[in-house]
């Protein structure tokens, strides 16, 4: 078990671009609902009232980038975050194709646990956003000593040992846990953002459109600008 102190002297800066996958239709649903802009933006406004209220530090961001701030996480909590902890966790990845591959597993699982759900003749639209993060407070899990511990931090199922660090983390003030990811199969890095004072320019940057075909065996995704193709196979 590592303690804060001893995660704290392991803190390093971090600045760079991460990506996060959402679905396509993340502003698209009201649209549809509303003759007008202007009614679009009432039952927005509507909407925004019954929802979680948000940090303070995290109501000047872009929706995108708060969401994973407001809301309570699943009933087994996620791989930095305990069940019930109200503290969220923004996770990202490094590069757009890690990115990818964390959102393509997840909509296999959600296939997979759902065995009579008829699988989707058509791909699911994804769009693809990365945003500036900066802290001088960032622990690397991939590098010496904390990497000794790789399989604690890259087990497939069992979250305890990265919720119990992500604990101490926080006691010691750390702001992002940079892992590998355990779905990509090149390996890629993930970075789990614990506070959401981190984003510069509190806007998104970059955005592509990513379309995913999800089969029983795995899912295909592409993307036309620019020209990326990704296959991912997944157990059974």
């Amino acid at each position: 078990m590592w303690t804060a102190d001893a995660l704290s002297s392991e803190a390093r800066p971090f600045r760079r671009d991460v990506w996060r996958v959402v679905e396509f239709q993340h502003r698209s649903a009201t649209m549809r609902l509303t003759d007008t802009l202007e009614d679009q933006a009432l039952l927005e406004d509507i909407l925004e009232d019954s929802k979680p209220p948000l940090p303070p530090s995290a109501r000047n961001l872009d929706f995108l980038l708060f969401t994973p701030f407001r809301y309570v996480t699943y009933p087994h909590g996620s791989r930095f975050r305990r069940s019930g902890d109200l503290r969220g966790v923004y996770y990202a990845s490094e590069t757009v194709t890690t990115a990818v591959a964390e959102a393509a597993w997840g909509a296999w699982l959600f296939f997979r646990e759902s065995p009579e759900t008829i699988l989707p003749e058509n791909p699911l639209r994804k769009t693809a956003f990365s945003v500036l993060c900066r802290t001088e407070r960032y622990l690397d899990l991939t590098l010496p000593p904390l990497g000794r511990d790789r399989k604690v931090w890259t087990s497939p199922e069992d979250y305890s040992g990265c919720q119990a660090l992500a604990d101490e983390a926080r006691t010691a003030n750390l702001d992002v846990i940079g892992y590998r990811s355990v779905r990509d199969p090149e390996e890629g890095k993930n970075a789990a953002i614990l506070i959401p004072d981190l984003f510069r320019g509190r806007r998104v940057k970059d955005s592509q459109t990513w379309e995913l075909l999800v089969r029983r065996a795995g899912v295909r995704a592409w993307c036309d600008l620019p020209a990326l193709r990704r296959e991912y196979e997944f157990p059974g």
